[in-house]
C-alpha cells in the first residue's frame, strides 16, 4: 500500500463522516462538492464537524482516492469507514430518505 493509500485508509477508518471534496466545507471549490456539502446539512450533518479533505491541496491524495474507492469522481462520501458515493447518489439516497438513515445510524 502506497503512503497516499496508507493516508487515506486512517482517515477513511478514523472518520465517522469523511468528504473528499474540492475545497472545504466553507468554501467548496466545484459545484459537485458545493452540493455535497449542502445535502450533508440538509440532513443535519454540522459542517463544522464533518471532516473534510481537499483533495486539491495533495494530488496524491486526489488520485490515489479514486484508486481507493475504484470511483473515477469526487466528492466521495464515507461515513463510519463504507464508501457511499458520490453527489448525485448522495442526492438520490437523499430523497428516498435512505442518507438520512446511514447518518443517524452513525450518531
Amino acid at each position: 500500500m502506497s503512503n497516499a493509500q496508507q493516508r487515506i485508509d486512517d482517515l477513511v477508518k478514523h472518520n465517522d463522516i469523511l468528504l473528499f471534496m474540492k475545497g472545504s466545507a466553507s468554501f467548496p471549490m466545484c459545484g459537485f462538492s458545493g452540493r455535497a456539502i449542502q445535502i450533508l446539512k440538509a440532513c443535519g450533518v454540522d459542517p463544522r464537524t464533518l471532516k473534510t479533505v481537499n483533495v486539491l491541496e495533495d494530488d496524491e491524495i486526489r488520485q490515489g482516492i479514486k484508486a481507493y474507492s475504484n470511483w473515477p469522481t469526487i466528492p466521495q462520501l464515507y461515513v463510519k469507514g463504507e464508501f457511499i458515493g458520490g453527489s448525485d447518489i448522495m442526492m438520490e439516497m437523499y430523497e428516498n430518505g435512505e442518507l438520512q438513515q446511514v447518518l443517524s445510524a452513525q450518531a
